[in-house]
């Protein structure tokens, strides 16, 4: 298991600790699991890591590391829509699933100090794992950050830097960190490991539903669930598990909304544009480090892409709230945007939308 650089296909060992090539390049892995099989899940194990079988873990680390991070239940909303509940989580957001992962790798090869920059539910699932590890941990997170998200961040014993700007301003400022002082650059977006973790959300809905929905809705920034959804339905086809993709309608938030508008031209990077102020603030990335790589699945598997209405999330979370189901402003712009889908194309059945994040965090 290797390393392999997205741009020039330079291998390196995992156990490196440079973030991305020196060509630039984002790493991506060079794993391939068993054919996945059900026989093959550690039924005794009750988190993630009873899809161990398929996951590229070093050691057992991970024993240690576990928060009892997934299981989450789906739950039927109405009759088009089913709820995968991601927010019952350690740290109230579906990015455990890829911090468990990832800071088990580092717990492997011995990393004691990593830095990240998130716009608040990342950073708080690194900086958990990191406290579960007795890892140092450094986050850095953008001006306008939900306090609540800053708040839990620090209750780990995590350092946070506040970043005025843009989110993407804030991942420039921690990745000149990295660049100058040669940190270990826990980052959901440049590390592949993440996605490891993140694709056990489409094991569980399996698991649970001994299928898959016809149509997931993902939310979309810079792709932590997209592509770990992907890979996931893409090992389920090399496994016969599925006999087609099914249809997945990518959000983007109408103010920031760089892949909505590379497919609306056929570009294969993503569009240049400049983020305005946005509640769905865990998916405004102007700037996307993995947007080719997120437009070649696009293409490839014609992923539809929709934007949430701006105007319509509020009244989105008041309509979950008012079921019982209290998310946050980006969570709740994946259903604005679900119902906005219903309305131009008609009535949607047996969709599937992630509740990512849990509402307190954003109040």
């Amino acid at each position: 298991m290797k390393y392999i650089c997205s741009k020039c296909g330079t291998s390196v060992e995992v156990t490196t600790r440079n973030a991305k090539c020196d060509c630039g390049g984002l790493w991506k892995l060079n794993y391939q699991p068993p054919k996945f099989d059900l026989a093959l899940v550690d039924r005794d194990t009750w988190n993630i890591f009873r899809y161990r079988a398929f996951m590229p873990l070093e050691g057992e680390q991970w024993r240690e590391i576990s928060l009892g991070e997934g299981m989450t239940p789906i739950i039927q909303f109405d009759e088009d829509v089913l709820l995968k509940m991601d927010y019952f989580m350690p740290t109230l957001s579906f990015k455990d699933r890829g911090a468990a992962i990832l800071i088990a790798h580092c717990k492997a090869i011995g990393v004691d100090f990593v830095v990240q920059d998130s716009s608040g539910n990342a950073g708080n699932s690194v900086a958990a794992y990191c406290a579960r590890a007795g890892i140092d941990c450094e986050i850095f997170v953008p001006e306008g950050t939900s306090p609540k998200k800053i708040a839990m961040i620090k209750s780990h014993n995590a350092r946070v830097n506040i970043v005025p700007g843009t989110r993407d301003n804030c991942a420039n400022v921690c990745r000149a960190k990295v660049g100058d002082e040669g940190k270990y650059y826990a980052n959901h977006v440049y590390n592949p490991f993440f996605y490891e973790g993140t694709k056990t959300y489409v094991y569980e809905v399996y698991e649970q539903l001994t299928r898959i929905p016809a149509n997931i809705f993902v939310p979309l920034g810079n792709g932590t669930l997209f592509i770990g959804i992907v890979k996931a339905l893409e090992e389920f086809l090399e496994s016969a598990v599925i006999e087609k993709m099914p249809h997945i309608v990518a959000v983007q938030s109408e103010y920031c909304d760089p892949f909505v508008k590379a497919v609306l031209t056929g570009e294969k990077h993503p569009a240049t544009v400049t983020p305005a102020p946005t509640m769905a603030e865990g998916i405004a990335i102007g700037v996307p480090m993995r947007g080719d790589e997120i437009l070649e699945y696009t293409y490839k598997y014609n992923i539809e892409m929709i934007t949430a209405p701006e105007n319509r999330i509020m009244e989105a979370r008041m309509a979950l709230a008012a079921k019982g189901i209290y998310c946050e402003h980006t969570t709740a712009a994946t259903y604005a945007a679900y119902l906005k889908y219903c309305e131009l194309n008609g009535k949607t059945s047996d969709c599937l939308i992630p509740m990512c994040g849990a509402g307190l965090k954003s109040d």
